[in-house]
């Protein structure tokens, strides 16, 4: 019998992978409880369906890992999973999937906050007079988290002429962007910045890591934009540092829980920006995500190493 693979991904995304030249036989995962198929298969693609999330309190099932080899997320976070999915023999993600457009999103706020054109529109002739727009270019943008999405927003901040200044976990290794200022903590990152960016993680090391103490050396103006996942930023905090008027704006793409309860007060913040997690633009980069698996496919069948390895003790 030939290698077989569970998958949680749509018909056409599966159609393509039977194609592939190594043959594999593809079957589908259940959608309520897709660990079971670890019994069927020997490699299993998952992605972050709300099961998985639901299972996140409990205990492993004692068919996992089953006669799995390898778990391939579809997410470059596996937050979303219970821990013990990590129990997998080996388990790898996206990592740079949606990194560009990921970035490209964060510079989009970054100029809709600076430029404001919205605001400085004229809708008749009573409205037409002189309007002040920040700059850009000369701004400091602050990136909390150096991995390929942080890159990816420090290589156009840097195209932009922007200041980058940056902290990463693994200290010891150099920037991979040229001209980005590597600061040795988080309180001076976030000083230094008009746009503050948090691309890290999300492990159980930096729950709430941005928190009052550390917003606390922002400047009153600058604009926060959370594109990681929401579990990283103290929420409460943040809304204090709004209304205190410690800190400018704030957009979001990410809220620790998403969605929020519907009378959170975020949804109508006048300095919040809130968008529903949508700043990989996922359902256009399929293509992408095939080809990454289709390498990493090829590479397992030879039995060779494969790229964008989780590791299980980090959490990422």
């Amino acid at each position: 019998m030939g290698l077989v693979i569970a998958s949680q991904m749509e018909d056409g995304f599966n159609a393509s992978l039977r194609a592939h030249p190594t043959g594999p036989i593809v079957i589908g995962a259940p959608e309520a409880t897709p660990w079971e198929a670890a019994s069927e298969a020997d490699v299993m693609l998952v992605r972050p369906s709300p099961p998985w999330r639901g299972a996140r309190g409990g205990r492993r099932p004692a068919a996992w890992p089953g006669r799995l080899k390898w778990v391939y997320s579809a997410s470059v976070g596996v937050d979303f999973y219970p821990r013990w999915l990590l129990d997998a023999p080996l388990v790898t993600c996206g990592r740079g999937v949606a990194s560009e457009e990921i970035a490209d999103y964060v510079i989009a706020a970054v100029y809709l906050q600076a430029k404001d054109l919205e605001g400085a529109r004229a809708r008749s002739l009573a409205e037409w007079r002189s309007a002040p727009l920040g700059r850009v270019a000369g701004s400091t943008v602050g990136i909390i988290g150096l991995g390929e999405i942080g890159a990816a927003v420090a290589r156009r901040a840097v195209a932009l002429g922007m200041r980058v200044t940056a902290a990463r976990r693994r200290r010891h290794l150099p920037s991979p962007v040229e001209g980005v200022e590597l600061l040795d903590d988080l309180a001076a990152v976030v000083a230094s910045a008009d746009h503050l960016v948090l691309a890290l993680p999300a492990t159980d090391e930096s729950r709430s890591l941005i928190n009052a103490v550390v917003l606390s050396h922002a400047k009153p103006t600058a604009h926060l934009i959370n594109i990681a996942r929401g579990s990283v930023l103290d929420q409460e905090a943040l809304l204090a540092a709004l209304d205190g008027g410690r800190l400018g704006f704030a957009t979001l793409d990410v809220t620790e829980p998403e969605p929020l309860p519907a009378d959170h007060p975020l949804w109508t913040h006048p300095l919040v920006r809130l968008t529903p997690h949508i700043s990989s633009n996922y359902t256009l980069l399929r293509g992408v995500l095939f080809d990454k698996v289709a390498v990493n496919l090829e590479r397992f069948v030879r039995g060779e190493a494969l790229a964008d390895i989780v590791d299980p003790v980090a959490g990422y």
